[in-house]
């Protein structure tokens, strides 16, 4: 199976014509179909119906070319990327995080960065899931992550960067949303959103909270489905302030508890790049610098 078939193949589905797809395609009919059945011989199975009308997808072939269409996109991409960093980098340091805003001065560090080694490209991926399995086979560089999750990875290199604070996540017309510290007693009467994968440092706190009896509670599946229940007064919330993004959306005022969050950046133990840890030294000094800095 080669690109140029691949490329039939999505075509011929997505016109369900032969001559029109092979004219879209640039080429003659008769090559056109002799190489969409050299991939239905290679493949081995029907992947088109034949017909005066067109041509129809069978069974097989639409979960075939499901399939199909996103490798190929997943190829556009590794091409692109490749010619970007052929043109200009000499190597490559890619970094897992969750959302963006879980590293909120990545962007800062990236710029400085290339200022400083412009010959080095930093490439963030965005994970909500899968970001461990990534690191663990080696197809990335740098992950972010708890202290607690890093005791999972074997060969890792940890790095902390950063303490993260519990916040109460409010509408900005909500009384709540005045005041500079949240204690227990003030969420007493309210409905405060739980679960969604939260941290167990954060379902501690939820759990102590609803244990006393005076705290309604309702379970929300993840963090932007909890923030859409926030926004429709269906609620409030407790969250890790790494998770803030900063945008003025909500009020997020310090919760008064012991609880935190250890952030931290892991790396290989075998990588022992000089630009990786001028990067990490980079972002840490970012870190250091921001006193002031809610987190």
């Amino acid at each position: 199976m080669n690109t140029k078939q691949v490329d039939y193949c999505i075509e011929l589905a997505r016109t369900l014509n032969f001559s029109r797809a092979a004219e879209n395609q640039f080429v003659s009919q008769p090559t056109f179909s002799y190489q969409i059945k050299q991939l239905e011989n290679e493949v081995g199975f029907t992947i088109f119906e034949r017909s005066g009308r067109g041509a129809a997808l069978t069974p097989a072939g639409a979960q075939f070319v499901g399939f199909l269409t996103g490798m190929r996109e997943d190829l556009k991409r590794a091409v692109e990327q490749g010619q970007n960093f052929s043109a200009k980098y000499k190597d490559s340091i890619s970094i897992s995080l969750p959302i963006r805003q879980a590293v909120y001065f990545l962007p800062e560090a990236m710029r400085l960065f290339a200022d400083s080694r412009p010959d080095v490209q930093i490439v963030p991926k965005f994970q909500y899931a899968g970001g461990m399995e990534d690191f663990l086979r080696g197809e990335t560089d740098i992950l972010f992550s708890l202290i607690e999750q890093t005791r999972q990875i074997p060969n890792a290199a940890v790095h902390e960067l950063f303490n993260s604070h519990i916040y109460l996540i409010a509408r900005r017309d909500d009384p709540l949303a005045a005041k500079n510290m949240i204690s227990e007693s003030d969420l007493y009467g309210r409905t405060l959103m739980v679960g969604g994968g939260s941290p167990a440092a954060l379902k501690a706190v939820q759990h102590r909270l609803v244990s006393t009896g005076k705290i309604s509670y309702f379970n929300s599946a993840d963090h932007d489905t909890t923030l859409t229940n926030v926004a429709a007064g269906r609620g409030i919330c407790l969250a890790p302030g790494f998770l803030n993004d900063h945008s003025g959306q909500f009020a997020w005022i310090p919760f008064d508890c012991e609880e935190k969050f250890t952030c931290v950046l892991s790396t290989h133990k075998d990588d022992n790049r000089s630009a990786l840890s001028a990067f990490l030294s980079l972002l840490k000094e970012l870190y250091e610098e921001a006193v002031a800095f809610p987190l």
